[in-house]
């Protein structure tokens, strides 16, 4: 698939304010040169965005309604009120149970929580659900990373005698739940300085605003920045302002964690080294998967738990389900995979695909490869007696959302936003609606949108050196709104080529001059056919220290290439 490169072009206003960064931070050209192109200079405090301290933290206090929020629980707590927490059963709602749970558990207040059961509830407040809570005499009900939509939900509680705090941090609508409190840095009248916290990233904001109201000491909060982090890279909210701030922080107490449920699914999931790689890749897939199959309950205990033996059982019991989860996911994949080749699906702008027996709480991952794969938006369905269900992911410049909103006669619900949506159809409508969208994406020329890859950096091969690589480490944790930085080496000589795990990789060796570099390319295993030794090309990737045998040499992870002209 052809892939368009952009790099950042460097003007004398640019080089000026490199320079004076450099002279100001003391800190590599390189490493300047991309906080500059991307504009950090501008939107972050330089000084907090590469050495963040444990002042650097927002006034809880800022967050709308927090006040009212604290007085509310204080009450419940002198008045020795029953406290449910209400949670999602992804890793941000996981994390967020278990940091609000174990803080006031610190404090001496026990409290009870409620996961809905993805596979039979779905996501958020039901009325059943606030039912059961309301017969077993609750009086106060947080929401955690949910519950800023359930306008109708909670006049239920409020119908039933529960009050209710939101916390949450997903986008907020016109009309708010009359709730007593409903804490989201996004709603119109937020002062709140970041709008991007993670629904654990609000948790934490509401018990650092208790501990300053009930003068505990800062450790009373901060030592939760590991669950934290966890949740905030898991969500994939931007890491900038004070997303960063927890997760740089945060990815310390990861290292030393006294949660021996942190401690074990980190230590099995095989990462050497513990970063947002190991957090993304590792740790939130297992907690997911729970969700994904239906035991969020588990995912939680494994956090909560102080005793090793079912902190291991639980472990053991975290993989097995992620183990489950990839292959029911992988079976997906090819069935989707086979329907589209045979009906000649990626020849369209638009792909829908609909199959039998397809798990629910996978079917969004497999829509995701299905666009990555394709570069085309797709949904995949779900077959359930007279209707169809499933989820769609786009591709950036085409607006999923915005195109489902002209599909409305076709369709019984649907929610999410441009990148992402679930959706209901009756099972007859499935094609009405395939064509709908497709003809949608054809008037708006969505065959013209080519995959883009941001370059940081034109680099010499000659210039690069491990104290360079090292120095990009200052960026980290990598994630949203903070990409590893992306470099363009060009003009180099290939010296070998071969492709490795039966064709789905490529390795390299590239040459300028006397200096030779590794690259490798993961899933560009096709490009062996098209080059051959000695030919000049460009490339572009990350760049990296890998070490062998002891020896540590710089690599080139790549992301594309193309011949030089």
């Amino acid at each position: 698939m052809t892939k368009k490169w952009k790099v950042y072009e460097i003007n004398e206003e640019k080089q000026k304010q490199i320079n004076k960064i450099v002279d100001q931070y003391k800190i590599n050209p390189l490493l300047a040169t991309i906080l500059v192109n991307r504009e950090m200079d501008k939107s972050e405090n330089l000084d907090v965005f590469l050495n963040p301290t444990r002042k650097d933290f927002h006034d809880p206090f800022l967050m709308p309604d927090m006040e009212r929020a604290v007085h509310r629980i204080k009450q419940a707590i002198d008045n020795k009120e029953k406290i449910i927490i209400y949670g999602d059963y992804d890793a941000d709602g996981i994390t967020s149970i278990t940091v609000l749970k174990s803080f006031l558990k610190d404090i001496g207040i026990n409290v009870d929580h409620y996961i809905p059961n993805r596979l039979e509830e779905g996501y958020g407040l039901n009325n059943p659900a606030i039912e059961e809570i309301a017969k077993q005499k609750y009086t106060l009900m947080i929401t955690v990373d949910c519950g800023i939509s359930a306008i109708e939900e909670i006049e239920y509680a409020n119908i039933l005698g529960i009050e209710t705090i939101i916390t949450d941090h997903h986008e907020v609508a016109e009309e708010l739940p009359k709730a007593i409190a409903v804490i989201d840095a996004k709603r119109k009248d937020s002062q709140y300085p970041c709008r991007d916290l993670a629904g654990v990233g609000v948790v934490f904001k509401l018990i650092q605003a208790l501990a300053m109201e009930l003068n505990l000491p800062e450790e009373s909060y901060l030592k939760y920045l590991d669950i934290v982090c966890v949740g905030t890279i898991s969500d994939i909210v931007p890491l900038r302002d004070e997303n960063r701030v927890i997760t740089k922080l945060g990815l310390l107490l990861v290292n030393k964690t006294k949660n021996i449920g942190l401690k074990s699914i980190l230590l099995s999931s095989g990462y050497q080294n513990v970063d947002s790689t190991a957090i993304s890749f590792g740790v939130a897939p297992r907690i997911n998967a729970c969700g994904r199959m239906g035991h969020a309950e588990k995912a939680l205990q494994l956090f909560l738990s102080e005793n090793k033996d079912e902190v291991n059982e639980l472990t053991k019991e975290l993989n097995e389900f992620n183990s489950v989860r990839q292959n029911t996911e992988r079976k997906i994949y090819e069935e989707a995979i086979d329907l589209i080749e045979k009906k000649q699906l990626n020849k369209k702008n638009t792909i829908v695909v609909a199959g039998k027996n397809w798990h629910h709480g996978v079917i969004g991952i497999v829509a995701s490869k299905i666009t990555e794969r394709y570069f085309k938006p797709s949904i995949l369905l779900c077959y359930e007696e007279d209707y169809a269900k499933g989820s769609g992911r786009s591709i950036p410049g085409f607006d999923l959302h915005d195109c489902l909103m002209k599909c409305m006669q076709t369709i019984e619900k649907f929610g999410g936003h441009s990148m992402a949506i679930g959706i209901t159809l009756k099972k007859d409508m499935v094609e009405p609606f395939a064509n709908m969208i497709e003809r949608i994406a054809k008037e708006a020329h969505i065959e013209e949108i080519v995959p883009i890859i941001q370059i940081d950096s034109k680099v010499e091969l000659s210039n690069l050196s491990k104290e360079m690589v090292e120095s990009l480490k200052q960026l980290e944790p990598f994630g949203e709104g903070n990409k590893m930085p992306i470099f363009a080496i060009k003009n180099l000589k290939i010296d070998s080529i071969r492709a490795l795990s039966e064709g789905k990789h490529l390795k390299m060796t590239l040459k300028e001059n006397n200096t030779i570099i590794d690259a490798i390319g993961f899933n560009l295993g096709e490009l062996t056919e098209e080059y051959r030794i000695g030919d000049k090309i460009d490339v572009v990737g990350t760049l990296e220290i890998n070490t062998f045998n002891g020896v540590e040499n710089i690599q080139i992870n790549l992301k594309d290439i193309m011949k030089s002209i």
